[in-house]
């Protein structure tokens, strides 16, 4: 396995593609690369799948992007911003050092994130509109801390977003995802948003609804 700046497992494409489009995942708050990368096999066969671990040892094979303050009253005191900024910049890194080293499809590249890892490929695709096409983004949100001073819609005409939440979702309330949607049309970046009765996790039409979303993008 090449070394990059993150640990990662891989998932090859199925079928023989020259340029197979790229898929990163990035995992939850005290999860690991395994997590999504357990449903790899189900998401469609020519896709290059790149499941990421964070940087953040918390013991047991559980791993975090940045700490998280679970008794902070509000968004902007939910994170700890330093080891936030510090992550979304890794995986900038990590992203430009997957494309250098796997023959990919660079018009087709994907973030896939849940919750913590949402919230990072969101900051990440706001900050970097030209290394993403797409985003996935479940069970997170928005965190304008980690986005730049200066937003201008003609930067973003490239990207296109899935975004999905529990309406019951006990970890991240489903109010703070709710301002996803508006504040992407804000910017006028393509975007769909769905919520589904469940927690903090992805319900099975969830998942056949973002793979389709997926399988719409790369034909």
């Amino acid at each position: 396995m090449i070394n990059l700046s993150l640990e990662y497992i891989v998932r090859q494409p199925k079928i023989t593609i020259a340029k197979p489009p790229l898929l990163i995942m990035l995992h939850g708050y005290g999860s690991n690369e395994q997590d999504l990368f357990s449903f790899a096999n189900e998401l469609p066969d020519d896709l290059l799948i790149v499941s990421a671990q964070a940087p953040l040892s918390m013991g047991m094979g559980s791993y975090a992007w940045y700490t998280i303050h679970f008794d902070a009253s509000d968004a902007s005191k939910f994170s700890d911003m330093p080891e936030a900024i510090k992550a979304r910049d890794t995986i900038a890194q990590f992203i430009d050092e997957i494309i250098e080293n796997f023959n990919v499809d660079t018009n087709k590249v994907f973030l896939l994130g849940f919750s913590q890892g949402t919230i990072l490929s969101y900051a990440v695709a706001l900050n970097h509109p030209k290394k993403v096409n797409y985003v996935i983004g479940l069970s997170g949100y928005i965190n304008t801390d980690l986005l730049p001073e200066e937003l201008n819609k003609e930067n973003y005409t490239n990207l296109d977003i899935y975004s999905s939440h529990g309406s019951v979702d006990q970890v991240i309330p489903v109010e703070w995802a709710r301002n996803t949607q508006p504040q992407l049309n804000e910017l006028n970046i393509k975007n769909v948003y769905e919520e589904y009765p469940v927690g903090h996790g992805v319900a099975p039409q969830n998942f056949h609804s973002l793979k389709q979303w997926i399988e719409e993008r790369i034909k």
